[in-house]
């Protein structure tokens, strides 16, 4: 089975300007008319609301080892259908992933194979010319599953420079889809987790519009999307990634909570739920005529004096909790622990719901897939559901409550090592620093 057309942007490494092409690409065809469908790589929030913007329809998450292939053929089905170009997104390197089975390493490379998508390479030649064709020609080779059907060219310093770099790739026989220079004002703004989100990031729709002024000024567009072919996909059949917590679901939604994937959201109302968002920034409680509340991960430690300030929140929530389920992830989480700590060092009481305490302050990146077991039965699932997910995020616990009885789940990494547990519940309330994805 086959359906619309698509192409996966990648790169050999991280920092090479995907993101910058494939946002260009997305609006300079879009605004030609095509129905373009963007599709994130990996576990990531914050590119699929830029491809969101930039295309004018929904944006999804392809991830080949937190899902298996019913839910992947699934997205990917909604993501190709009615559009008339799919343009997917890579995460890190193309064959960055972990170590599994090959198809369920979580790495691009997986999701081209899967799905029959060309790869087209941005290649950033900062730094070397001819031999640039040799980064290519490895990835080309290293994966007999793919093809790379052409190479963007990202930084050239000039025209001559641009000439020996196409000089590389003619012996190899790659085609060159065209070529951008270095240019700061097409650098969209980042902070400690990637990109400034979507909603924040000012005067989006201009940034969009000159970044698609210069990848249609300096790309073969007709060219690149002759080279897409039709999404492969098995008989796609009805998958809920995540059952939803309850019937109405309360979703805190605003520039301190706002990571979640669209393929759970879509899933929830798919089975019949209902999503009603409120601001905690804007000292909004949780309405009292949902059945269970749900605090994203995002950035609350950008936000601590505003959010321990917000009485009617707090208050609301703590309310809430007395009889109905509470989750939060990541950010989330730490709202609902007894206080955060802030990059100055400045401690913020917060909901007191959980017994943790969290710093920004003591940064140390924790990253990585997870791989959870619930040990109490809650709106996530029986004790023993099988969780799959994701960690990214900066912040430390300074104290918390270790006792087994006290925690959310036990976890594991992507390659089985045992982590010990997660998170924590207290009554109604859970939360951990994982993000799921799906049920495993």
């Amino acid at each position: 089975m086959s359906i619309s057309p698509g192409l996966l942007i990648a790169a050999p490494r991280s920092g090479s300007g995907k993101t910058t092409v494939v946002l260009g690409l997305q609006r300079a065809l879009a605004r030609k008319g095509l129905h373009v469908r963007g599709v994130k790589c990996g576990p990531d929030y914050i590119d699929p609301a830029f491809h969101a913007a930039a295309t004018g329809a929904p944006s999804f998450n392809l991830d080949s080892f937190a899902m298996n292939g019913p839910l992947l053929g699934a997205i990917a089905s909604e993501a190709a259908r009615d559009a008339d170009l799919v343009i997917a997104e890579g995460s890190m390197g193309l064959f960055d992933g972990i170590r599994q089975e090959i198809g369920r390493t979580g790495a691009s490379a997986d999701i081209a194979a899967l799905f029959g998508w060309p790869v087209i390479l941005v290649l950033d030649v900062s730094g070397h010319a001819q031999s640039a064709a040799a980064v290519a020609l490895g990835c080309a080779r290293f994966d007999p599953r793919i093809t790379v059907a052409g190479v963007v060219l990202n930084k050239v310093a000039s025209e001559r420079h641009r000439r020996l770099v196409e000089d590389g790739m003619a012996r190899i026989g790659l085609p060159v889809l065209g070529a951008l220079t270095r240019n700061a004002d097409l650098v969209l703004p980042e902070r400690h987790l990637g990109l400034v989100q979507a909603g924040e990031t000012e005067e989006l729709d201009a940034r969009l519009e000159r970044l698609a002024d210069a990848v249609e000024g300096a790309l073969d567009l007709d060219r690149l999307v002759a080279l897409a072919r039709p999404t492969r996909l098995d008989p796609v059949e009805s998958v809920v990634p995540l059952p939803p917590p309850g019937q109405r679901i309360a979703l805190a939604s605003d520039q301190a909570y706002s990571f979640v994937y669209p393929h759970v959201l879509a899933g929830w109302r798919k089975a019949g739920a209902e999503i009603v968002p409120f601001s905690p920034l804007a000292d909004e409680p949780p309405p009292p005529d949902c059945d269970v509340c749900w605090l994203p991960g995002g950035y609350p430690e950008l936000h601590a004096g505003r959010i321990a300030g917000a009485r009617r929140f707090l208050e609301g929530l703590r309310s809430f909790a007395e009889s109905r389920p509470v989750h939060g992830e990541c950010g989330g989480y730490m709202v609902l622990g007894q206080s955060l700590e802030d990059a100055d060092g400045r401690v913020h009481p917060m909901a007191g719901l959980l017994p943790v305490e969290t710093s920004y302050a003591k940064r140390k990146m924790h990253l990585g897939y997870r791989v959870a077991h619930l040990l109490h039965h809650g709106g996530l699932g029986a004790s023993g559901q099988r969780l799959v997910g994701h960690e990214f995020h900066y912040a430390s616990v300074t104290r918390s409550d270790t006792s087994p009885e006290a925690a959310f789940a036990a976890i594991a990494d992507a390659e089985g090592n045992d982590l010990g547990t997660a998170g924590h519940r207290r009554g109604f309330v859970t939360g951990s620093f994982f993000h799921v994805i799906a049920r495993g």
